[in-house]
C-alpha cells in the first residue's frame, strides 16, 4: 500500500528577492582595543545571524523570500533588547510559529544572555499574528519546543549552511 506522499507546498511559487550586500567592516570594528556594540545589521548580516536562516519549506533563506530584512531588526544595546519583525511568505503560512522560532532560537545561541529578544510576526501580515506572537514570548512554551528532538531537528536543519 502506497501512502498519501508529501504534503503540496502552501506557497508554492515564492516571490524571491535579491540579496542585499556584504557589509564593509570598518577600522573601528577591526580594532580590538574599542568596544563592539551590537546593531541592527549585524544581527541580519549572514556572517551574522538572521539572513542567512533556511525556510522550512523551500530551499531559500528567511533573506531570500523577504521573510526578514534589516529594516526590521531594532537593538538597543545599551538596554540590551532585540526585535526583529518577520514576515511570513502568505498570510496563512502554518510555518509561521516554526521560522520565528528558528530566528528566537539562533539569536539565543549568538548573542550575550543579557540580551532581551523580542521575535513577532510583521503586524498584519498573518491571520494568526496574536497567538503565534503569544507562543514565540512564552519562555516556557519556547523552552518545551526545544525540548521536543523532532522540532529541535527541524529548527537545527533551518539554522545550518546549505551546501
Amino acid at each position: 500500500m502506497v501512502g498519501p506522499g508529501p504534503a503540496p507546498l502552501e506557497n508554492a511559487n515564492p516571490l524571491i528577492y535579491r540579496r542585499s550586500g556584504e557589509r564593509p567592516v570598518t577600522a573601528r570594528e577591526e580594532d580590538d582595543e574599542l568596544p563592539d556594540a551590537i546593531d541592527d545589521r549585524e544581527i541580519f548580516d549572514p556572517a551574522h545571524l538572521i539572513r542567512s536562516i533556511n525556510d522550512p519549506e523551500h530551499p531559500l533563506t528567511l533573506e531570500e523570500l523577504n521573510v526578514v530584512e534589516q529594516v526590521r531588526v531594532k537593538v538597543n544595546d545599551a538596554e540590551s533588547t532585540v526585535s526583529v519583525e518577520f514576515t511570513p511568505t502568505i498570510p496563512h503560512c502554518s510555518m509561521a510559529t516554526l521560522i520565528g522560532l528558528s530566528i528566537k532560537v539562533k539569536l539565543l545561541r549568538s548573542l550575550p544572555e543579557r540580551f532581551k529578544l523580542d521575535v513577532h510576526i510583521t503586524p498584519g501580515t498573518h491571520a494568526s499574528e496574536h497567538a503565534v506572537n503569544k507562543q514565540l514570548a512564552d519562555k516556557e512554551r519556547v523552552a518545551a519546543a526545544l525540548e521536543n528532538s523532532h522540532l529541535l531537528e527541524v529548527v537545527n536543519q533551518c539554522l545550518s549552511a546549505r551546501s
